[in-house]
């Protein structure tokens, strides 16, 4: 800190302490005039409210002389006065130091016996998961949710629920996070009519057990062998590449009529980002090793 501006905070001290230190002594001493009734004169309500005067309570004056004192010590002890570095030598930045000392000790061992080993393993230990959870929350949270489970609008899939666009094994969970993925569905609104859409719409809610319209769904069949290049001749899906299985009622996006044959026409490009440059690997299968353990024990219970 520059002289200037140490001398500048030193003024803006003592004007405030000073100013509010001698309102408060003199608030003490000072003759109020009264009236014979010990009033200030002061009427409302034609006479009958009047303004009384008091000394300041007792427990008020101790209150602010003590908030005085304490005042006048933090400046004494701590930084606050221009560039007086306090007695007790107390920074923000030691402060820091500290609780990242101190943080970093609790959490290395953690990090130590969880770094390389398989996602599977580490999901058998709760510290590790219950850290895993917190990596989770500030890194995947946003898009995936609080408790993983996902978010219709954007197509960020549910993570808990072992219904897997790709592997949803340790390695395969770990790959997604470290690599991030890219899921293209591409658009069909200039091979398909509106009618054929919609039929393949009907068949498509077909495959799931969905309400649908049986006559449309059998004229929509024949146009699903466009999609069974991906997701299968019976709509199963492919990991290998990502593509969803239609026939187990869990969505992407949502699985009503009119946004399955919004899919279709206009087709989807979800991202998942790689956080291999962001994480360690650690962090990492960390994360992994709670969405492996969530979804299995979602699934168990």
């Amino acid at each position: 800190m520059s002289s200037f501006w140490s001398g500048w905070i030193m003024f803006l001290v003592v004007l405030n302490l000073g100013i509010t230190l001698f309102l408060f002594l003199w608030g003490q001493r000072v003759k109020i005039p009264v009236q014979p009734d010990g009033t200030s004169g002061h009427v409302w309500a034609h006479g009958v409210l009047r303004e009384g005067v008091r000394r300041l309570p007792l427990w008020w004056v101790l209150l602010s002389a003590a908030m005085f004192a304490v005042g006048f010590s933090y400046l004494v002890l701590y930084p606050g006065f221009g560039s007086w570095k306090g007695t007790l030598g107390w920074t923000a930045h030691g402060e820091l130091a500290a609780d990242v000392a101190a943080n970093r000790a609790k959490l290395d061992p953690l990090l130590q016996r969880s770094a390389g080993q398989p996602v599977e393993k580490i999901a058998g230990d709760a510290e590790a998961t219950r850290m895993g959870q917190r990596l989770f929350i500030d890194n995947c949270a946003a898009c995936h949710g609080r408790d993983g489970q996902g978010n219709h609008l954007i197509g960020a899939p549910n993570l808990v629920d072992r219904d897997w666009l790709y592997a949803g094994d340790g390695n395969g969970i770990l790959a997604s996070i470290q690599d991030g993925r890219h899921g293209v569905m591409p658009p069909f609104g200039g091979s398909f009519d509106a009618a054929t859409t919609e039929n393949l719409a009907n068949y498509v809610r077909s495959l799931s057990g969905a309400d649908h319209s049986p006559a449309k769904a059998a004229a929509g069949q024949a146009a699903f062998a466009v999609c069974s290049a991906c997701h299968g001749p019976t709509g199963k899906g492919n990991q290998a590449l990502g593509a969803p299985n239609l026939t187990d009622e869990v969505w992407l996006y949502d699985g009503d009529l009119a946004t399955i044959e919004k899919t279709i026409r206009d087709g989807r490009g979800g991202v998942m980002p790689a956080w291999r440059t962001r994480l360690d690997d650690t962090e990492t299968r960390l994360i992994a090793a709670w969405v492996y353990a969530t979804s299995h024990a979602a699934t168990a219970r």
